[in-house]
């Protein structure tokens, strides 16, 4: 039992350890790797966890990345697991800015280094975009669910409205539905 105990813990530190050290353009190009990692490769979560994981992570403070990194440790290995992933996912990144933070005075009017940070920020965007349609395709697909996507997109892109309120405004939404489908059929309601 320790043993496998060692190995899950081994596994956790590893698997964050890469995804820290490969995944570069913040915690949202993070995304796709872990829900490879953690979802098809280690089965540690399944895809509908990974969509909780991901709403819980990005409605409580701190980088989405980071957060859904604890909340997989904590489930693969509960305090231990958290901490272990936790630190994991975030010690590449912390080496690799103090590092670049000492040389970035040298190299930030560099046209190389300026054109290689383009070419990044356009791959970063092509692996967000994978992970929304891969993650899409687990979320429910009903009128009321697609209308919370489009409002909460419209909110942001063209309102200007901090996503904050956006995801407290849908979960009160979600909250709000369920009560009233809930009462509207006697205490047994669906889903929302």
């Amino acid at each position: 039992m320790e043993h496998a105990q060692e190995h899950a813990l081994r596994a956790l530190c590893m698997t964050f350890l890469k995804i820290g050290a490969f995944t570069f353009g913040g915690g949202y190009a993070m995304i796709p790797m872990i829900q490879r990692e953690a979802v098809e490769t280690h089965r540690w979560i399944d895809e509908s966890e990974m969509l909780n994981m991901i709403a819980i992570a990005e409605s409580t403070p701190g980088p989405i990345a980071i957060n859904t990194a604890t909340f997989i440790g904590y489930k693969v290995r509960g305090f231990w697991g958290a901490l272990v992933a936790t630190t994991s996912v975030v010690l590449p990144s912390l080496l690799v800015i103090s590092l670049v933070s000492l040389a970035l005075a040298f190299v930030q009017n560099n046209v190389w280094v300026q054109s290689a940070f383009a070419g990044v920020r356009a791959g970063v965007v092509v692996l967000i975009l994978g992970a929304v349609m891969k993650l899409a395709r687990h979320c429910k697909k009903d009128v009321f669910h697609l209308s919370l996507i489009l409002a909460a997109f419209f909110c942001v892109l063209f309102f200007d409205i901090n996503s904050i309120y956006v995801l407290i405004g849908a979960g009160a939404v979600g909250v709000f539905v369920q009560l009233w489908r809930t009462r509207r059929c006697g205490g047994n309601g669906g889903t929302p």
